[in-house]
């Protein structure tokens, strides 16, 4: 029979419930960019420092490294939503410190479909009396380009 082994630490870490990726899935998803950032044309990553309680929420955040222009408090904003799960501490109420990046990329243009430069072909007018010796010369077209 194999004896079971003991945890490396008394005090097992929170983690988030569905793991990593469905923790980066649900900050993707309530992520806002800030329209400062946006107009200033920032992208970047915001570390912070988050303090997790016994009950698994967010109590403090701590920017380490921050962008500016309103991503440092957006990024706590979203932080302090997240929700974690703590293994039974056998009665210990202990608060946890976690480290993590979040990262702001200036969100991608939509595409409508339609083309930046528009124009439309109006065939020119000319009379019978206007035709060249050599050719008809005198028939061509107008363009008319819409910015």
């Amino acid at each position: 029979m194999k004896k079971e082994r003991k945890p490396e630490s008394f005090l097992r870490k929170p983690t988030y419930k569905g793991g990593p990726k469905a923790m980066r899935s649900f900050l993707a998803e309530n992520l806002r960019y800030p329209a400062q950032a946006n107009e200033h044309k920032i992208e970047g990553t915001v570390r912070l420092r988050m303090d997790i309680n016994h009950q698994g929420k967010v109590i403090s955040t701590k920017v380490l490294s921050g962008l500016g222009y309103g991503c440092d408090e957006e990024a706590e904003r979203v932080v302090k939503l997240l929700k974690f799960e703590i293994p039974k501490l056998r009665k210990v109420r202990a608060t946890f410190h976690k480290t993590i990046n979040i990262h702001f990329r200036r969100p991608k243009q939509k595409d409508t479909g339609q083309s930046a430069v528009q124009y439309t072909i109006t065939p020119s007018q000319t009379s019978n009396t206007d035709k060249d010796v050599e050719g008809d010369r005198g028939s061509g077209y107008e363009y008319t380009i819409n910015w």
